[in-house]
């Protein structure tokens, strides 16, 4: 199982990546194998400010829907738009050309209550 060390992660399977006060989100690969061959994702929340721990979007499966959760407060302002198309690049790609979203974060000291690569391992390994 793939968990990049430069990653910061959530227990709800999200990962964050941080560039200055912006952040790049998207699921981990242990959600897209869970969730299975993803058919939909959508954001309704481009341009809105959110809290840590609010639903930013859904991602559609096969056979489930499942909300996706602010790893930190900040403001939605970016969509990867190949997912409209493309959903199933969150599949082949989850930590790379399958990201989801990018937000400017509004307190980046909430970073602090995430996880690190190993502590989600922890998690998932059980």
């Amino acid at each position: 199982m793939n968990i990049p060390a430069n990653l910061k992660y959530t227990k709800d399977h999200e990962w964050i990546s941080v560039q200055g006060d912006e952040a790049v989100v998207g699921i981990t690969e242990f959600a897209q194998k869970e969730l299975g061959d993803i058919v939909f994702v959508e954001v309704e929340t481009l341009d809105e400010t959110l809290d840590a721990e609010e639903t930013f979007g859904t991602i559609e499966a096969v056979k489930t829907v499942s909300d996706m959760f602010m790893p930190v407060g900040g403001t939605v302002i970016a969509f990867n738009e190949t997912l409209v198309d493309v959903p199933e690049t969150v599949n082949k790609d989850p930590y790379g050309e399958g990201w989801i979203i990018r937000i400017k974060m509004t307190d980046k000291s909430e970073l602090d209550a995430l996880l690190d690569a190993q502590a989600y391992k922890a998690i998932i390994e059980g």
